[in-house]
This record gives structure tokens, C-alpha cells and sequence, in this order.
């Protein structure tokens, strides 16, 4: 049943890279293992559309039951599965990405009516002015919006940033930092460090940004983001070594043949669900 329920992904992607479209694994040879894309559960696909495309400047690409969101260095699969909850409360607080003109992009989603959260969402020490926090530590000034379904997504102003949107962080929760960041930095081969304050790691295209949580935390998996997915050169070797380390995959590395492209499933140790796929790149 859960093949069932992934397998179609892969088939619907196909069409989109065929066309020449890969932003999102620019950094592709940069490292073995770089970002691809957010998975995201949703209970009504034109209102998610409006945010992702209308609002925040996406390119909408429809294929079968899903549609691809198109951004510079990242794509948004947004499939129409209404969500058991919100990111806030799962491994996965909240994703990141830089603007370079950040109160635009505000006005812009109050304009649509889109919930401003930065002062509940940033520390009381933070100081707050028409919903723009500035970051001392990282001298970064920051907002967060909630999207539908209640995806929280961090904006940080880039003001020499060329794009209009780029990916920059995902922002984990956990009660074992130090765990959770030696446990990505081990598996995906990813440079340790902080970002800020913040306990960090990179990767090609994505910096992995830790927090600690004093409560149990949920997974990802069927909540409105419910997957994220990294691109791998050799992934069938890296599977091996996978579960030589002990990790169990709800699917297997499974080749699809017709489209020269492979894909795996797995849960990491503490609960976000994570797709791997090898290929996309080269389509």
C-alpha cells in the first residue's frame, strides 16, 4: 500500500525534468548528496497554489494528481491528501527561505490574507517592528508567514539576492540536538557548523539548522510537510550503506527503469520521513 502511494510521484515527475526544468539540483555536482524538494500533504490545492504561486511567485507545473512548484533551487510537490497537522510539533518546525526585498514580500501576503507570525514565533527578545525581526547574532532581518495547512516557512532579507525566491534552510526541532546533527552530518556527509546561534549543518543547496524542544515531537509523515528529499549520486550503494548502519527503508531503492531514475523511503531516527532519489538531475 505504501508503494502505492508513492510510486505515482515518480511518474508525474518525469515529464517536468524532461522539459529541461532542473532548478531545484543546480548544485548537483558539487556534492554527493544535495536538496531536491519539500513533499507537501494539502487539504485544497487552489488555496495552496495561490500562496505558493500567486502570492509568492512560484511556477505551477500540474501532473496527474499532483502539481510541482517550481522555485530557483527547490521544488514544492504539493499533493491533495488533507494533512493530520501543521509543521509546528513535528521534526520539522519550519523551512526557510531568503528574499531580497522582504517587506514586499510581507505586503504581499497580507495583501492575501495570509497570517504574519514573527512576533509569536521569534524570542521575546527579539524586537518586532510591523512584523520584521532583526536577528543580532546573524544580523539578518527576518518575518514568518503561515501557509496553508499550517506550513510556518521563515523569510530572511537578502537584499544582493538575485532571485526572487531561494531555498535557504530547513529548520529542525528535536530533544537531542547533538544527536540529530551527527546523525545528518554522518549520513548525508554534510559540513558541520552553526548558523547564528543555531547548531547547523550544509549541504549543496540547503542548510540544516537544529533546535532544541522540550516536548516529544511528532514525525513528518502525513503531516502538511511530509517529506523531504535529497538527490544521490551512487544511491544504491548508498542504500547499502544505509542499512549496513541499521536503517530500515519503508521502500527499498527501487529503480524505474523507463525513466533511467531511482527512489528510496525511509524515517531518520527521529522521525522525519525522507525520500532519496538518484537521476532527476540527469533528466
Amino acid at each position: 500500500m505504501k508503494l502505492l502511494r508513492i510510486v505515482p510521484l515518480i511518474f508525474v515527475i518525469a515529464p517536468f525534468f524532461l522539459a529541461g526544468a532542473k532548478a531545484q539540483l543546480v548544485h548537483a555536482s558539487d556534492n554527493p548528496v544535495v536538496y531536491g524538494h519539500h513533499h507537501i500533504n494539502v487539504s485544497n490545492l487552489d488555496e495552496q497554489k495561490r500562496f505558493w504561486v500567486d502570492t509568492l511567485g512560484g511556477t505551477a507545473v500540474p501532473f496527474g494528481d499532483y502539481t510541482v512548484i517550481k522555485f530557483e533551487n527547490v521544488l514544492v510537490f504539493l499533493r491533495e491528501q488533507k494533512p493530520t497537522g501543521g509543521t509546528k510539533g513535528t521534526t520539522v518546525n519550519h523551512i526557510g527561505f531568503t528574499v531580497p526585498d522582504l517587506r514586499a514580500v510581507l505586503d504581499n501576503f497580507r495583501a492575501a490574507g495570509y497570517r504574519v507570525a514573527t512576533t509569536e514565533e521569534v524570542p521575546s527578545s527579539y524586537e518586532v517592528k510591523d512584523g520584521i525581526a532583526y536577528n543580532v547574532v546573524q544580523e539578518a532581518y527576518l518575518a514568518f508567514v503561515m501557509a496553508p495547512d499550517d506550513v510556518k516557512i521563515e523569510f530572511i532579507d537578502a537584499p544582493a539576492q538575485k532571485a526572487a525566491v531561494k531555498l535557504h534552510h530547513i529548520h529542525f526541532a528535536t530533544q537531542n540536538v547533538a544527536a540529530m546533527k551527527d546523525w545528518y552530518v554522518k549520513t548525508f556527509d554534510a559540513i558541520d557548523g552553526m548558523r547564528g546561534n543555531f547548531q547547523a549543518a550544509d549541504l549543496p543547496g540547503v542548510n540544516l539548522t537544529f533546535s532544541s524542544s522540550d516536548q516529544p515531537l511528532d514525525g513528518t509523515r502525513d503531516r502538511s510537510l511530509d517529506h523531504i528529499g535529497f538527490e544521490v549520486d551512487g544511491l544504491e550503494a548508498f542504500c547499502k550503506h544505509l542499512e549496513s548502519r541499521g536503517t530500515t527503508f519503508d521502500i527499498p531503492y527501487t529503480p524505474i527503469e523507463d525513466l533511467g531514475i531511482a527512489v528510496a523511503f525511509f524515517t531518520d531516527p527521529f522521525g522525519t520521513y525522507i525520500e532519496l532519489t538518484e537521476g532527476l538531475d540527469a533528466l
